[in-house]
């Protein structure tokens, strides 16, 4: 098993010491969250490149998705140790600029991974196709309520590019092709699960002829469907949510999601330093990845492939 380390403050000088007497580059990766479960598979990802691609990794992010200035202090400190190269998936697309224009400015390749930064100069942009994913949870949606009904949003936070994404494509393929579905209600989860079950609950109080609703990240489906289970809503409110744990299958399991769309969060770590490896090593990497969700419903939990997608590269699993 590969050693995990969280650095506090940004001071990791004598590790920093041992990596460059290794011989080895080291390559910071800076999740925007490190509690949340898909991070924890990116960065199994970012594992299995490192030790193919013979890289050194030190990662930490903030524990908390809404905190920008603690993730501002950790690129910060990154670049005072003049790590070799850095991916970040960004907090905030606005707050995180000057900070990553400053690595890049220092001479420390970056690449930009999972939610966008306001930059440029940056080696590889690799993230979900999140407007194609918002598109197709629409349209899932849409289907499963025959093209007419409430729905409501439990959405993730300001600011964050890759929700964002998501939460517009979906907003504005169910006023394009739906009509007849209205969007009744809209609240932020602001990246947490016991907030993101009170944004439910309140939309399910105003509107109790909702007939769907779209959670759009991990922390919004995990509080949605408490919310629905609590209520005794369970397959009677359609449900689309994003990302997967062992509480999204069981909910997809017992009728409360009707639809989980699953990015490969694996796949996001492993092409992050991948690409990283490849610009030290004088490699021309791809400028723009896009890496495609899998809508998975009930049935196709048994199908080759998914498991894999959903369990088996996670840590311990």
């Amino acid at each position: 098993m590969l050693l995990r380390r969280r650095f506090v403050s940004g001071l990791a000088f004598p590790f920093l010491s041992a990596c460059r007497k290794s011989g080895q580059r080291l390559i910071a990766v800076v999740p925007k969250s490190s509690a949340h479960l898909f991070f924890v598979t990116v960065h199994a990802g970012v594992d299995a490149a490192a030790k193919e691609f013979a890289v050194r990794i030190s990662w930490n992010g903030p524990n908390d998705e809404t905190d920008h200035n603690r993730q501002i202090q950790i690129v910060d400190a990154f670049i005072t140790q003049r790590v070799d190269g850095m991916a970040i998936s960004a907090t905030d697309e606005n707050a995180l600029a000057a900070p990553v224009e400053r690595a890049i400015q220092a001479g420390i390749p970056v690449t930009i991974f999972d939610s966008g930064v306001a930059v440029k100069g940056y080696v590889s942009w690799i993230a979900t196709d999140n407007a194609a994913a918002g598109t197709e949870a629409a349209r899932r949606l849409g289907a499963l309520l025959e093209r007419r009904g409430k729905v409501g949003m439990v959405m993730q936070k300001p600011g964050g590019t890759s929700t964002v994404l998501r939460e517009r494509a979906f907003e504005r393929t169910m006023a394009r092709e739906f009509p007849n579905i209205t969007i009744a209600a809209r609240q932020y989860g602001m990246a947490d699960a016991a907030k993101s079950r009170a944004a439910a609950e309140n939309i399910l109080t105003a509107h109790p002829d909702l007939a769907g609703v779209f959670a759009s990240s991990e922390a919004a489906s995990l509080g949605t469907i408490q919310a629905i289970r609590s209520r005794g809503l369970s397959e009677k409110i359609r449900l689309i949510t994003f990302d997967t744990s062992d509480s999204h299958l069981q909910a997809l399991r017992d009728g409360t999601i009707d639809v989980m769309m699953v990015q490969d969060a694996f796949r996001l770590g492993y092409e992050a330093v991948k690409s990283l490896s490849d610009k030290l090593n004088g490699l021309t990497p791809l400028h723009h990845v896009d890496v495609l969700a899998r809508a998975i419903v009930r049935e196709d939990l048994g199908k080759p492939g998914v498991r894999e997608l959903l369990t088996s590269r996670r840590p311990g699993t």
